[in-house]
């Protein structure tokens, strides 16, 4: 198992450097700059080309940022003059990690429940209605879902606070917004393995000793059918992570995804950058916890040295 971490941790490095040559790449061919567009001169655009080394060549100035990276520094941004990455990151991080934590687990929760009951529902009319629910949380894009609530719970009926997020009741909406694709992706994947596993020999066992039905279900089949789902909370995280840029972006949230796009707009490349690095190690560090919870819940799954 030590050996699995370290590797996956080395595998995880490795990713991240290339996540942040290409992210670095791509943002210098970006058309424009970071000071067009603010009425000033020419002088003053090549004097502040010089100061922040935009005027060396491309690969000089990779050379440059990833020498300040190894030494902990993420520089500062471009467009907010002697305001740091990490004041930045501390700043938004609280508001986007509390929206999608609160996403993961509420869609977690309904996600499990929902799955459960479209296995064990004997009624064919609850179970087509659970899988067209399911189907249209997927097909339908979050920003699609964040505009109806707005207008329809935020404007019309005015239950909740359509801006911000200060108080629990801002956050209903951005959370459901958030959690509608989770919750039906993980509803389809326990009803698949909770059926699955309800065929196994172990479960006609279990019934056979004359354990009661809901100790069948919830203690020898859920175990097995959450496998998947812990799996798959890796690629759900990272989900939530980019989809939050767009949410936040409607319900003006204060979190690091309103950043990120402001800082795309603004071409500020070292906001860019240093988001960048701080979402990615943080998809990358979940998918670790996740490969090495799975194992851990079931022997069967063997690790690759």
């Amino acid at each position: 198992m030590v050996r699995y971490i370290i590797k996956r941790c080395f595998i995880g490095v490795v990713t991240l450097f290339v996540l942040i040559t290409v992210t670095f790449f791509l943002t210098r061919l970006m058309p424009g700059n970071p000071f067009e567009g603010d009425n000033v001169s020419t002088a003053t655009l090549e004097k502040f080309a010089e100061e922040y080394g935009l005027n060396l060549p491309i690969h000089r100035q990779y050379v440059r940022y990833v020498g300040k990276l190894l030494q902990g520094d993420l520089g500062t941004s471009f467009k907010k003059p002697g305001v740091s990455i990490v004041s930045l990151i501390a700043k938004g991080a609280p508001a986007t990690m509390s929206l999608g934590l609160t996403a993961y687990v509420s869609a977690m929760f309904l996600g499990i429940i929902i799955g459960v009951w479209e296995a064990v529902s004997k009624q064919e009319m609850v179970r087509s209605v659970l899988m067209s629910l399911s189907t249209l949380g997927i097909s339908v894009p979050n920003f699609i879902f964040a505009i109806l609530m707005m207008l329809v719970f935020g404007v019309w009926l005015r239950w909740f606070p359509t801006l911000g997020l200060d108080t629990p009741r801002h956050y209903v909406m951005p959370v459901v917004t958030l959690a509608v694709y989770p919750v039906a992706q993980i509803s389809r994947l326990v009803h698949a393995s909770f059926t699955e596993a309800m065929r196994m020999d172990y479960v006609t066992m279990a019934k056979a000793k004359g354990l009661r039905q809901s100790t069948v279900l919830f203690k020898h089949i859920l175990k097995n059918a959450l496998i998947p789902v812990v799996t798959n909370s890796g690629p759900l995280i990272a989900f939530l992570m980019t989809g939050s840029f767009v949410v936040e972006s409607i319900f003006t949230i204060p979190g690091i995804g309103q950043e990120f796009v402001n800082s795309v707009s603004n071409r500020d490349y070292t906001v860019i950058m240093g988001l960048t690095i701080f979402v990615g190690a943080l998809i990358i560090l979940c998918n670790l916890v996740c490969d090495v919870i799975c194992p851990l819940m079931d022997p069967r799954i063997k690790i690759t040295r």
